[in-house]
């Protein structure tokens, strides 16, 4: 083997794509064929890695990896001069659309945007509702109103809106939990929900028992409630405007808490820079959440 290949870690930092999403990917679509050290640890050859930063890129533009993956090189390639200005699939919305959704808000629409809302959900379904509406939207909210284009009565508006649909749309999917059991939840000051309540919906297609608590709930609290559900996993969101350099010292915290069995996954747009912290899952994407549930399932904890 040569020495040039990279082992999986390396491969993550240089792509994006965490080990989880790498793993699910080898075992649902064939790609990437990792070779295996001394060791037997996985490693990838670096045309592999090149072509998974191609992916990655497209992903970011809208793509789906499934499709993605199952193209060769040149049709790749073809693709990424052209990503700025594709046309969407039917399940990815525009630019322009996003714009009218929150143009409702901004016009105080309320019967308008919760019409359009539930179009949208009957259309794409409840994950490409989730991924490809609600997950940029709310990104786009928050640029709003950084920029000072959204009034904070805008923001919790729709943030209290779709999160009502989100919630129906959960409760209406078909009974019938199995493992893992997931306590979704934020730490004290971290108000922010619709990131949670996007991966309960995710986590719920998939079958894992989901046990909402809400926001800012103290960490003592979180153990316990942990304990007391007999938790698989804890699962935090961080927004990014919770303080980031409080971020590392609460999930150490919270870490020594939990039982040594109780999985400690944080995702949000609030730990997109964080460092790794021993006992931690960082989920980065919503497609990380899913890679690391089937890789949870799969016994790769």
């Amino acid at each position: 083997m040569s020495f040039a290949h990279f082992n999986i870690a390396a491969v993550e930092r240089d792509t994006g794509l965490s080990k989880d999403v790498l793993r699910m990917w080898e075992r649902r679509y064939g790609f990437p064929v990792p070779e295996r050290d001394a060791n037997g640890e996985r490693c990838y050859p670096p045309e592999q890695v090149e072509r998974l930063r191609l992916i990655k890129r497209l992903m970011d533009a809208g793509h789906r990896p499934g499709k993605l993956i199952a193209m060769p090189d040149a049709e790749l390639a073809m693709l990424a001069p052209r990503r700025k200005t594709l046309t969407r699939t039917t399940d990815q919305p525009l630019a322009g659309e996003l714009e009218e959704l929150l143009t409702l808000i901004k016009q105080h629409d309320i019967p308008g945007y919760q019409q359009a809302m539930q179009q949208r959900l009957a259309r794409q379904g409840l994950q490409g509702f989730v991924q490809d509406t609600v997950a940029p939207l709310t990104g786009q909210v928050g640029d709003y109103w950084e920029q000072g284009r959204f009034e904070v009565f805008e923001e919790h508006l729709f943030t209290e809106l779709t999160k009502r649909l989100l919630r129906q749309a959960v409760a209406a999917l078909p009974a019938g939990p199995r493992a893992p059991r997931v306590l979704l939840t934020s730490v004290p000051d971290e108000q922010h929900v619709l990131g949670l309540l996007m991966v309960e919906a995710l986590f719920a297609l998939e079958g894992a028992e989901c046990i909402p608590l809400g926001t800012q709930m103290p960490l003592l609290e979180i153990s316990r409630a942990a304990n007391a559900h007999r938790a698989d996993i804890v699962a935090l969101s961080f927004s990014v405007a919770f303080p980031q350099r409080q971020i590392p010292v609460l999930l150490q915290q919270l870490r020594a808490t939990l039982p040594e069995g109780v999985a400690l996954w944080v995702g949000g747009n609030g730990i997109r820079r964080l460092a790794d912290v021993p006992g931690v899952k960082r989920l980065v994407t919503l497609e990380d959440a899913t890679a690391a549930l089937a890789a949870w399932r799969a016994g790769e904890r």
